[in-house]
C-alpha cells in the first residue's frame, strides 16, 4: 500500500502546451480517488506523471513520502490500466495476467497459483485458456484488472478503462471495481471524463479543469457544496441551475433575492452559514439550485416566504422514477444559450407542454456565487 503525494506539479509540453498547473494532491493510504473533467482537462497527464511515463515540468511526485520524479516506471511498484487494455493477442489469458510475474522471475508453480487465484476472484477461470480477440469488451477488461492485481502493486492507476464499454455493462463494471477496490484496499487514483462514474465510485473525487485543481472533496459534497461555478455545473446531471439574482438586505436583518420580477427570501440559517452574503447588498450575484431541490407548493404556499417561482413549461421528459421539467421563467439566466430553468418532479406531476408552473425552491440547499471570480460566497 503507499500514499501518493503531489507538490506542485507541473507539466508543459515543448509546444508550449501547459497541460497541469502547481497541481497539489495527496492521496492516503487504502483511498479510491477519483480525477475527473472535461477532455483536455489534464487528468490522464496527471495520471501519467505518477506512473512516471510523463516528465514533469515542475514540483515533487512522492511514493510514501519518498520523492520518485527520476525514478524509472518500473520502480515505482504502481500497475496501470490503460483505455485500451493493453493485452497481448497472442497470448492466453492465463499467460496475460502472469506475464509481469514471469518477468520477474516467479516460478511457472507460484506463478500459476496465483493467476488462478487473481481469475477465481475475477470469475475468469473459463477464459484463462483463450485469447484477448474471443473475449467480450468486459472479459478483456476483468484480464487487464487482473493483470495488474497479481502484481500486488502499492497503487493502482486506471485511465479511462470503461470507457470503451457499452452503458449497461459500464455500470456493471464499475460496481465490480470499487468492490474490489474495497476488498483489496489499495490505493487508486482512477481518471474519467464521467461525473457520474466519479460520483459512484470515488472515496474523493478531485475535479481538474484546464489543469487546474478546482475542489476535492467527497462526492456528496461536491454536490452540496460546490467551491465554484464551474464544479457547480460539471457535477450533477442534469446540472444546476443558474440564474443572475440581486441581493437586498433589509432593516430588521431580513435578506431577500431578487430573482427578475420574484422575491425570494432567504432563510437566516443561509445567512448565518454564508454571512458574505451580506456584503452583496445591491449587487447582483449567481444563484444555483439543483433541479432535486425544486417541488411543486401547495396551492396555499405563500409564494415569497417560501420563495417560489413561476413560468411556462416548454419540455417535460417522463424517465419512469420522475419527470424533469423545463421552465421558461423571467429570469436572466448565467448562460444565455440555456434559458430554461429544470425540476425534477414526481413522474405524476399533473404540469404538461404549455401550462403555467408554479416552482418552489429549497433555498436552504442552493449555492450562491460571485460573478467577477466564479467562487462561492460563504464566510466573509
Amino acid at each position: 500500500m503507499a500514499s501518493i503525494s503531489l507538490r506542485g506539479v507541473d507539466k508543459t509540453y515543448g509546444n508550449g502546451h501547459h497541460a497541469v498547473r502547481s497541481l497539489d494532491l495527496e492521496v492516503v493510504d487504502g483511498e479510491f480517488l477519483v480525477l475527473v473533467g472535461p477532455s483536455g482537462c489534464g487528468k490522464s497527464t496527471a495520471l501519467r506523471m505518477i506512473a512516471g511515463l510523463e516528465d514533469i515540468s515542475g514540483g515533487e511526485i512522492l511514493l510514501d513520502d519518498r520523492v520518485v520524479n527520476e525514478v524509472p516506471p518500473k520502480n515505482r511498484d504502481i500497475a496501470m490500466v490503460f483505455q485500451s487494455y493493453a493485452l497481448y493477442p497472442h497470448m492466453t489469458v492465463r499467460d496475460n495476467i502472469g506475464f509481469a510475474l514471469k518477468l520477474r522471475g516467479i516460478g511457472k508453480r507460484q506463478r500459476a497459483a496465483a493467476v488462478d487465484g487473481v481469475a477465481g476472484s475475477l470469475q475468469l477461470e473459463e477464459q484463462l485458456e483463450r485469447r484477448p480477440g474471443t473475449l467480450s469488451g468486459g472479459q478483456r477488461q476483468r484480464v487487464a484488472m487482473g493483470r495488474a492485481i497479481v502484481r500486488q502493486p502499492k497503487a493502482f492507476l486506471m485511465d479511462e478503462p470503461l470507457s470503451n464499454l457499452d452503458a449497461k455493462l459500464r455500470v456493471q463494471m464499475r460496481g465490480e471495481i470499487a468492490r474490489l477496490q474495497r476488498r483489496l484496499g489499495v490505493t487508486t487514483v482512477y481518471v474519467t471524463h464521467d461525473q457520474i462514474e466519479a460520483m459512484t465510485m470515488g472515496d474523493r473525487v478531485a475535479v481538474l479543469s484546464a489543469g487546474v485543481l478546482q475542489q476535492v472533496d467527497a462526492p456528496q459534497a461536491l454536490y452540496d457544496n460546490p467551491a465554484n461555478l464551474f464544479v457547480a455545473t460539471f457535477i450533477g446531471s442534469p446540472q444546476m441551475n443558474l440564474l443572475r439574482g440581486v441581493i437586498r438586505c433589509h432593516a430588521g436583518d431580513g435578506v431577500t433575492l431578487s430573482l427578475g420580477p420574484f422575491d425570494v427570501g432567504i432563510p437566516n440559517s443561509v445567512i448565518a452559514a454564508r454571512p458574505a452574503l451580506r456584503d452583496y447588498d445591491g449587487r447582483e450575484i449567481a444563484f444555483g439550485i439543483r433541479p432535486a431541490n425544486i417541488a411543486e407548493p401547495s396551492p396555499a404556499t405563500d409564494s415569497q416566504t417560501a420563495g417560489v417561482i413561476s413560468g411556462t413549461v416548454e419540455l417535460r421528459e417522463g424517465l419512469g422514477a420522475e419527470s424533469l421539467v423545463h421552465v421558461r421563467i423571467d429570469v436572466p439566466t448565467l448562460d444565455p444559450h440555456e434559458p430554461l430553468f429544470v425540476a425534477r418532479l414526481a413522474p405524476d406531476t399533473p404540469l404538461q407542454v404549455d401550462s403555467i408552473a408554479r416552482l418552489e425552491l429549497d433555498v436552504a440547499k442552493a449555492s450562491f456565487f460571485d460573478l467577477e471570480t466564479g467562487l462561492a460566497i460563504r464566510s466573509s
